[in-house]
């Protein structure tokens, strides 16, 4: 049984019930960077009734052309973008080691920001980041559309409902080669712009959905290792968690596989496994979900594709019109940049650090 529809009635393009509250106002936001997820969120914005990208900030001229294809009108930097006062939002597609600067001046700006992640390097960046947008009272969203993906909403409905009973770990794994081809010397390659190994590109997504479903982390191990690509970040991270709740997990991330995702999570009443065919930017696959109670037989279901990335896009845009929540608390944005540094500092130093001391 397919539990949710895809294709063309994929959620966030206008076609799904649960959203219908969300489109009474078309949000004019300004694209910043219209590199591969740049473009990919201009694209998947196409006749949104939600958010219309007014302009996307891109310093090379020679883009200019495939920004007006899509509908929206190139400007030559950040700046520019935030001068327009048609302009409400900006979403950050830039590289993450820019996203505390941008967002101070988006928030001196006046224009809420959605920031793709992670959202800063360290827990004190984030701190600062945080700080001006609520200062300002303005909106700060964070590109983890995992959180929108119905299979994992349905397991931390259940974690919350206390359906698995105490829950005693987790383990999760995100992993492709997408980014396997980036050539030495960018930015993406180097420890020193994104320290980590896979962390910045996937492993964060699983530190997200680690907090939102079982809560403060505690503490973390980590080790990060260089197999094959070569690159000073490394091309592979492992990490355990301690959470205050008690309970445990442990994640991977690689960047030379083929892709794989998987996240699972065992209670003292039963356990869930959610195997994500599919990345968000790939229309198409199935989600597959398993569930076994404490007595009785495996239930799977399989979930079609759904555009996880337009539909965060399109809550934060209802947070921004006063129309829904916020998707992410404070203490979220920031303890998940805080698990971040701690799985680079205990990969360093090869000791546990706690993120009381951080």
């Amino acid at each position: 049984m397919v539990v949710r529809g895809g294709g063309a009635g994929w959620r966030g393009r206008g076609n799904d019930l649960t959203n219908q509250g969300r489109k009474k106002a078309l949000l004019n936001i300004a694209v910043i960077g219209f590199g591969w997820w740049g473009k990919h969120i201009v694209t998947r914005q196409q006749g949104n009734a939600a958010l219309r990208v007014l302009a996307v900030a891109e310093p090379q001229e020679n883009l200019h052309k495939d920004i007006r294809a899509l509908g929206a009108a190139p400007v030559a930097s950040f700046e520019e973008a935030l001068a327009n006062p048609e302009v409400r939002a900006v979403v950050l597609t830039t590289p993450h080691m820019l996203h505390e600067e941008q967002v101070l001046q988006a928030a001196a700006a006046g224009k809420h920001v959605f920031c793709e992640k992670p959202l800063g390097m360290t827990a004190a960046s984030a701190r600062r980041s945080v700080a001006a947008c609520r200062d300002a009272g303005l909106v700060l969203g964070i590109g983890h559309e995992q959180r929108f993906v119905p299979a994992m909403q349905r397991l931390r409905n259940m974690i919350e409902r206390g359906e698995l009973g105490t829950i005693m770990h987790a383990e999760a794994a995100f992993s492709h080669d997408k980014l396997a081809g980036v050539p030495a010397g960018s930015w993406r390659t180097s420890k020193e712009l994104s320290p980590g190994g896979a962390m910045t590109g996937m492993g964060i997504h699983l530190t997200d959905l680690l907090w939102w479903m079982l809560g403060p982390v505690e503490s973390v191990q980590a080790q990060v290792r260089d197999r094959l690509l070569g690159w000073s970040t490394g091309d592979m991270v492992v990490a355990q968690l301690s959470f205050e709740a008690g309970m445990t997990a442990h994640f991977s991330a690689i960047l030379k596989t083929p892709h794989f995702m998987r996240f699972q999570v065992f209670g003292s009443e039963g356990w869930v496994e959610v195997r994500n065919g599919t990345h968000p930017d790939t229309p198409g696959g199935i989600t597959d979900w398993f569930h076994s109670p404490k007595e009785g037989v495996v239930n799977h279901e399989p979930f079609d594709w759904n555009d996880a990335v337009v539909e965060n896009l399109e809550a934060f845009a209802a947070a921004v019109e006063g129309r829904g929540p916020r998707p992410w608390s404070d203490t979220e944005l920031i303890g998940n940049i805080a698990v971040y540094e701690a799985i680079c500092r205990s990969a360093d130093s090869g000791e546990t650090v706690r993120l009381a001391d951080l």
